[in-house]
This record gives structure tokens, sequence and C-alpha cells, in this order.
């Protein structure tokens, strides 16, 4: 039998949504409830770290920045698909957020007179995204760390791979996981739980997403029975470095960068003249992929055709003091000086705006102790496209909310007892997965299955998307998925078995995947970045609407509820 551990509130994931979700947890419960961090990572290597341009919080209302504007770019960003409600408790909350990552010692980058700096950021129409130069998660990540270290009374499991959540009755009991580095299996028994595990953008083979990012939280949460909402819309962000995918920050086009075509031309100007280069991503990543697809890029290494990220004409001393982490990046992995020479990019995919379900505040409804934070979470605020800086702004806010909830939870009657052990689910669970250890060979290789994942993907749900490509897609991950049942795993050790991990892994891409192609191939319009070329008007009409997917062995079950209108009905969308 698998050893068991407690603790009152499991956090699953480390990064910044999780680990401000612990900390508010031990925040409100003035530390006597105990908390568990578990991630699959060293704790401090969750891909937060790599989110760079900024924070957005409204900071200068006296300068003309205000929680309705906030607010209402963030909507008019989602092509109105977000819950308006939830977009208002979320802005008014980040100010404080600010503050408090600025008591607790982030180094914020300032204005000459002191104040935090804050610089325009795409969809934005005032300059609100709070940044620490170009390295924002990072010092963030650092901080929420650093803040924990004050507080006793919760424990992290890091390089811990979870396998199987388990709901019973409507409520969280616990999940199985093993140790990566002793290969001992565990179950994990909690009071309550938040997902903090963030996206999937490694179904992709282009993508700005760490190697681990690979939908685990979200996979297990659907066969858990949660629904999974919006998972059509999938973010691909405007300049990724060519060959690689590294993101290179929306910091750069707030600063002042260019997009050129080969000609040398600022071809924003004919996509969204008023705002160029500073339009929202969907916008801007359709722009340019239209511009590569017209003959106006330049052919790149393996298809990867490309267009030109400008930022000489910034100087030296701006780029060094503001974007010295893209410097970096492309000097070191591609030989460009960016002073000297445009720099190659193309759209990237780089966020998941569905996620899990979960209401106004990060809770999922029906169950009565399970809540979510951050990208592996849709509240929904993005709606059908985030603004960026949004995005670690999420994360900070429902870290809080859901953290705060939770600790709430565990201190009533209702919440202060644990669940019983469910000894036969854990035993069927353990026996899963000590089956691959035990060798198991089957005909199939599953790095050929997750590479024909990303190749359809890549091929038939990008950036521009019609009823053929979809159908095929769907067809070939379900094929994946029976030829998965048939994979072979030659490893049997039971320290740091990566070929074990990896299996587990493309179980979660694919089911992940799946949701992804069908809620895509059923929704007959354009709206953000799901883009149709057989439907390319947003149809208000019969899709202003949530979809929702539940799990079913079949495939997705799809269902839909309505999107939350308190201020704004929706108006085209002008940049």
């Amino acid at each position: 039998m698998a050893q068991v551990i407690d603790h009152d509130v499991l956090v699953l994931g480390s990064g910044i949504a999780g680990l401000r979700a612990a900390l508010e947890v031990l925040r409100v419960s003035k530390g006597k409830v105990n908390v568990g961090i578990v991630t699959k990572v060293q704790l401090m290597r969750s891909h937060s770290v790599c989110a760079e341009g900024g924070t957005a919080a409204v900071m200068r209302p006296e300068e003309g920045d205000s929680y309705e504007l906030h607010a209402w770019d963030t909507v008019k960003g989602s092509d109105f698909l977000a819950d308006q409600d939830a977009v208002f408790k979320f802005v008014e909350a980040m100010p404080e957020e600010i503050l408090l990552y600025d008591h607790w010692g982030i180094p914020w980058s300032r204005r000459p007179d002191g104040k935090i700096n804050q610089r325009p950021f795409g969809g934005h129409s005032f300059p609100r995204a709070v940044f620490a130069a170009d390295k924002t998660g990072f010092f963030e990540m650092q901080t929420l760390y650093d803040t924990l270290q004050k507080w006793d009374n919760w424990s992290r499991y890091d390089e811990f791979y979870v396998t199987k959540v388990i709901v019973k009755d409507g409520k969280f009991v616990g999940f199985t996981a093993f140790d990566a580095s002793t290969g001992e299996f565990y179950f994990f028994r909690g009071k309550a739980i938040i997902f903090a595990t963030g996206g999937t953008g490694r179904i992709y083979s282009f993508t700005t997403f760490s190697h681990t990012v690979t939908g685990d939280g979200l996979a297990m949460a659907y066969r858990a029975g949660l629904p999974l909402k919006d998972m059509e819309f999938i973010q691909f962000h405007p300049t990724g470095l060519v060959p690689n995918g590294i993101l290179l920050s929306e910091a750069a086009r707030g600063e002042g960068g260019y997009l050129l075509n080969k000609y040398g031309e600022r071809f924003m100007a004919k996509y969204a003249p008023s705002m160029m280069e500073l339009a929202p991503r969907d916008i801007v990543s359709r722009s340019m992929y239209t511009e590569i697809l017209e003959g106006r890029g330049v052919k790149g290494p393996h298809g990867l055709d490309y267009v030109f990220l400008d930022l000489r004409h910034l100087g030296a001393k701006r780029i060094n003091e503001r974007l010295h982490l893209i410097r970096e990046v492309t000097m070191r992995y591609i030989g460009v000086d960016p002073i000297e020479e445009p720099i190659p990019v193309r759209p990237v995919a780089h966020y998941l705006m569905g996620g899990i379900h979960v209401d106004i505040n990060g809770k999922a409804p029906d169950y009565a102790n399970i809540w979510a934070a951050g990208e592996n979470a849709c509240v929904s605020i993005h709606g059908a496209n985030r603004l960026g800086t949004n995005s670690t702004a999420e994360c900070s806010a429902y870290g809080k909310f859901t953290g705060a909830a939770a600790a709430r939870y565990v201190q009533t009657e209702e919440g202060n007892a644990f669940p019983d052990v469910p000894k036969k689910d854990v035993e069927e669970e353990e026996k899963y997965v000590m089956e691959f250890l035990r060798g198991k060979k089957g005909k199939e290789n599953l790095y050929t299955i997750r590479k024909e994942l990303r190749q359809t993907m890549d091929t038939h749900v990008y950036i521009f998307r019609d009823e053929e490509g979809l159908k095929k897609a769907v067809e070939k991950i379900r094929e994946l998925k029976e030829r998965y049942k048939d994979i072979s795993v030659e490893d049997t050790s039971r320290v740091y078995n990566s070929q074990l991990i990896n299996a587990l892994e493309l179980r979660n891409m694919l089911d992940v995947a799946e949701v992804v192609a069908v809620s895509a191939l059923h929704r007959k319009e354009s709206r953000g970045a799901h883009a149709r070329r057989d439907y390319p008007k947003r149809d208000d009409e019969n899709f202003l609407k949530h979809t929702l997917a539940y799990y079913d062995e079949k495939g997705p079950r799809l269902e839909y509820i309505p999107v939350k209108i308190i201020a704004w009905k929706p108006v085209e969308r002008k940049y």
C-alpha cells in the first residue's frame, strides 16, 4: 500500500499561482492551516519564471487610468467572451497585489521620481504593465518563495509526479504520486485542493513553454469529472524566436519595437492602424502569419518562415536597461545582437485561455473543496484572447482568492476532517503505474506518437482553422489514443525514470488535445484566438457562450453556459 501523507490544503503546482495560494492560506489562517506544495519540478523551476514583460494593475488613477478602463480593455481584448463580473473583481484586486510584492521586496523598475514604473502593452489603452526589467515572473517567484520562508507549517514536495486526482461524492479526497528521485509511490490526502499546474503548450511543437508543461492538472481534473471550459482558445504570442520558440517578451514592442516584413515594411499599419504593434495578440499574430502566408516573410529552417522584430532604433542604452534578457537570449541562441540586427520571429503557441471551469472566486462549481488558480483555471477573465500582463496578474489575484477561500473552508465544521483513504482506487492506480516499470513491451514508440500529436496540432489546430482540418485533427488524435494503449516503456528503473514520466505525460497531452480540437470543431465562428476560415465572422447570436467539455470514454461531451455581461454588450473590435 502506498504511503499516506496528510495536509489540510494541497497545492498542486509551484508557479506564481501556487506559491501565492500557499502563502495566502498561511496568512489568512495565521499559520494554523497546514499546506503541502506538490510539484513535478524543483519548486523554483516552474514555468512562471519565464514570464518576462510585466503585471497589469491600475496604479495611476491620477494620470488617467481606472478600474473601468482596465476592465474595458480586458473585455474588449477577450472579444467579449470574458465574464465581466470576474474581470472587475480581478482588476480591483491588483493594485494591492503590486504593493504587497513591493512590501515583500521585489525589485520593481522605477521611474525617475521613484514611483513604480509601468509601460505599454498590447491591447491596453494605458501603460499599466508594472515590470521588473524583463524578468518579471522570475522576480515574482523569488519574492513569493522568500516570503514563504517567514512561515512554518508548510512542506514542499519537489519532483513528485502526480498521476491521478481522486474525487468521491462531489469532494476532493486526494491524489496519487510517485517521487521521481526514489520511485516510491504515495497517496496525498487533503481537506482541500488548489490546482495550479499551468497550461498545456507542449501539445504544440513550436511553443514558448517549458518541456514540463504538458497539461497534467487539466487532464487529471477532466478525468476526475470536472469540466474543462473554453479549451478551443489557444493564444499564439506574436514573437517566438526562430527556430526554437523562446519567448521574446511583448515588452519589446511595449518599449517601441517594430515588426517588419522582408521588404522592411511596418505591416501592422494595414491591420491595426491605431495601435500598430501594440494591438492585442490575436490580431498581431494573425497579421504576421498572413504576411508569411502571402509571401512577405522570410524562408526559415524546418518550414518556420518568419518576419522581423526590430529594436535597433531603441538604442543600446534602452535595450540594455529594459530588454537585456532579450539581448542575452538572441545573442546566445542565434548569434543575433538586437542592437545591430533585427530578430527573426513568428507566432508561437503561448497560453491557454481555457482551463478547469471555476466560478468568480476560483472555486469549482458543485465541488465543496476544489479550487483552481492561474493558467490551468478558466474563470473566465481572458475570454477568447488574453491581454499581455493579465496572466501574472491573474495568477497573483486568484492565488490570493483561492488560498483565502481554502483556508477558511478547512477551518469550518464541514471542512475540518480528513476523508477516508480510498484504498481500492490507490491500489489500482499504483498497479497501473507500476506496470510500466515492469517493462511494457508494446509495438508503439511513445515519442513517435508525441511527435505526430504535435504535428497534428501545428497543422490543423493552429492560428487559422477550418472544419476539414479540425475533423482530421480529431480523427488523428483518437487514432493516437488507441495506439497509446500499445506503447513500449523499456526503462524499468525507479530512480528518475524520464521515460515513465514522458509516457504518463503523453496520456495527459492526448486527452487535453482532444478537448481542444473537439471544442474548436464545434465553435463555428471566429472569436479572439479561434480563427475559422470557413466561419470568418464572430457569431454572438449562436456562440456568445462558454464551452464546457465533460469526460467520456468516447470523447468529450460538450455543453454551453452563458457569458456574464454586466457592463458592456459586444461591439466590433477595432484597434
